[in-house]
């Protein structure tokens, strides 16, 4: 007999930024021992843990104003906080700010050091990121964040996921790195070179990639993608 597995919650984001000839797109490789999508190419992101509704962790947005977004009654807030927290823990990319809202950037010296560690804390389960960022004074930053689309897995599979998709633009001079654990490598590439990759079979990617990929590939700039993610009506699932 089938076993009705019920999706849980999950976040990905597609993380941008400019190059020479066009933005490009942070895509990681997943580990060819996972269990779900095992060496495909993905975007960062993950399941919703439940400290992730916190609000003095977030800025730039409320959850009734995410929840409102997402077309939920609550718990909104969630969706938005995980997809952050999945690219610092996947990618090494922080999107933050101080409570005031100033942008805080990583990029050098003993406090990107100190920033690695708690990202292998993490990673290993000896920290929690809420607590990482109570404990710097911080909040990862919302106001760049738009939602973009939400994919649930089919049923009949023995993993599913309610899943959200955001985008947000690369935070300034941060180096994107795998994980080397749950990821095995870590590519920028442009939307339209990663589904001719596809095409030759050189690159894995699942429906809900592909057609996300779709969706923002004619856009030149990151900012626009941004906007028309912005502009979106209600998202269909």
């Amino acid at each position: 007999m089938a076993v009705n597995v019920v999706p849980r919650p999950a976040s990905t984001v597609l993380t941008l930024r400019d190059g020479d000839n066009g933005y490009e797109i942070l895509m990681l490789r997943r580990n060819e021992s996972s269990a779900f999508m095992p060496g495909a190419y993905v975007f960062p992101g993950g399941v919703v843990d439940a400290e992730d509704g916190g609000a003095d962790v977030a800025f730039g947005m409320t959850d009734e104003v995410a929840s409102a977004r997402l077309s939920l009654k609550s718990g909104g807030l969630a969706f938005y906080v995980a997809a952050l927290r999945e690219l610092f823990e996947e990618a090494g990319l922080l999107i933050a700010c101080t409570s005031e809202g100033d942008n805080v950037l990583f990029v050098e010296g003993p406090d990107l050091e100190r920033l690695s560690e708690e990202r292998r804390a993490l990673n290993a389960g000896e920290l929690e990121f809420v607590d990482m960022m109570r404990g710097r004074g911080l909040r990862v930053n919302l106001q760049g964040v738009a939602y973009l689309a939400h994919w649930i897995t089919p049923d009949g599979l023995p993993r599913r996921y309610d899943t959200r998709f955001f985008v947000a633009l690369a935070p300034s001079g941060q180096l994107a790195t795998h994980d080397a654990g749950e990821t095995i490598a870590d590519r920028w590439i442009r939307p339209s070179d990663a589904l001719a990759a596809h095409d030759r079979g050189d690159m894995e990617i699942m429906p809900p990639t592909r057609r996300s990929l779709e969706a923002i590939m004619h856009f030149k700039r990151a900012h626009e993608v941004i906007s028309y993610a912005r502009a979106l009506g209600p998202v269909a699932t």
